[in-house]
């Protein structure tokens, strides 16, 4: 007998905000953001979601969108999803919950997507200093290939994934997150640099009210004034799982994620077309609305079994993946070098951000000698098929880091 049809857990209008969809979405995390749906143990199950800032981006040429991006925003999920065995019994803090991505793609109708870079005062890049102003490059999509007016020339395949897959954290966890997260930011301002750059993009996004919404939750409640100014922002990938952007999480991977709350609670969003390692420009993949096509599997117990806390308390553990069959093949690369010694030429101490940051301005200082601005190859670098490595972590004092590009990505063999 042929398999059923997913059944269609969460469905989107992507003519509508995320407020007004028919099922609620939410952008923060919180064990208290009440699940919209069950879903069993063993069923094939379809999520759909918009794109990760709700619609804010327009398919056009202007990247005043990405500009005025209002930044407390992003990035609404779909779910929480209460997950429950054949016997109607939930998931339970301490079990492993393996989800199985079995099919996803963008939404049928809305086949285009977007990759920018933010302005320096809305979260800029991973090359702000270098990079300060709002950009943007429209996508369009022919089956599995991705191609755009903005980068000429260029055309790939896109390794298709979402950006978020997360269950909730139990309150215990998400004080630690808010307590640490908030003494980053209190103590840390003057004194922490990412490549040496002080201060060019928020250490944190610390939970806020504004533009906050918690799915089912009726707003101006006084329990929902009390839950968005706990729940924590989706921006950083943590113990739950959360915003990773591993592009590598496609058709046939699994997701182990632990388990914190009754049910699990798990939520996923962010849908990416494509994406390059480290997701650069931050806005930095082709972001899409999209939908997946899940399983999930409970294992009793599984996070003592087969994750191993490492911090002070059992809930500092993150998640396990295991990557699917399917992805694009590519036989020739340019390979660009970093190490760390960043651009006025001083030295640093195996620091693995700048030796990466050197390779991205490497890649982009050899690439703009073919007809591309800088701003193209720093946007095309974020969300094409790239590869990044640590190749080197222990030769003191130089950290090395390589950035490795496919060169079929270009019509013409023009970069070699």
């Amino acid at each position: 007998m042929a398999p059923l049809t997913p059944r269609l857990v969460v469905p989107i209008d992507v003519k509508k905000q995320p407020w007004e969809q028919e099922v609620p979405l939410h952008n923060r995390w919180h064990p208290d953001i009440p699940p919209v749906a069950d879903v069993t143990q063993g069923e094939l199950f379809r999520v759909e979601m918009v794109d990760c800032t709700g619609g804010q981006v327009r398919d056009d040429d202007s990247a005043d969108d990405i500009k005025s991006l209002d930044f407390a925003s992003p990035h609404y999920l779909s779910g929480p999803l209460r997950v429950v065995d054949a016997e109607g019994v939930p998931a339970s803090p301490g079990d492993l919950l393996a989800v199985e991505i079995c099919n996803l793609g963008p939404l049928p109708g809305d086949e285009w997507g977007y990759t920018g870079t933010f302005e320096r005062e809305h979260g800029g890049g991973f090359l702000t200093d270098h990079f300060p102003s709002a950009r943007k490059a429209i996508w369009y999509f022919e089956g599995i290939y991705a191609h755009s007016p903005q980068i000429p020339g260029v055309r790939f395949p896109g390794l298709t994934h979402p950006g978020i897959v997360g269950t909730a954290p139990s309150a215990e966890l998400l004080n630690i997150w808010n307590q640490r997260e908030r003494e980053l930011v209190e103590a840390g301002h003057e004194s922490l640099k990412l490549c040496q750059v002080l201060h060019q993009r928020p250490l944190a996004s610390l939970p806020t009210s504004h533009n906050c919404l918690l799915g089912k939750m009726q707003e101006g409640t006084a329990e929902w004034e009390k839950i968005a100014n706990e729940a924590a922002r989706t921006i950083p990938g943590r113990e739950n799982g959360g915003n990773c952007d591993i592009k590598n999480l496609s058709r046939g991977s699994k997701v182990y994620l632990p388990v914190f709350v009754e049910g699990a609670n798990l939520s996923t969003g962010d849908m990416h077309f494509s994406q390059g390692d480290g997701e650069v420009s931050f806005c930095g993949a082709i972001e899409m609305s999209g939908f997946l096509e899940l399983k999930c599997e409970i294992i009793r117990g599984g996070m003592k079994e087969y994750l191993t806390p490492i911090g002070p308390t059992p809930l500092h553990v993150n998640p396990i993946f295991e990557i699917g069959p399917v992805e694009p093949r590519f036989s020739e690369w340019l390979v660009f070098e970093g190490i760390s010694v960043d651009e006025s030429g001083k030295q640093h101490f195996l620091d693995a951000s700048v030796a990466y940051k050197r390779a991205v301005l490497n890649a982009i200082e050899y690439l703009s000698r073919f007809g591309y601005s800088k701003e193209q190859v720093y946007i095309l670098l974020s969300c094409c098929p790239c590869e990044g490595r640590i190749s080197g972590i222990v030769d003191a004092p130089n950290a090395v880091a390589t950035l490795a590009i496919p060169t079929a990505i270009f019509d013409q063999c023009t970069v070699t």
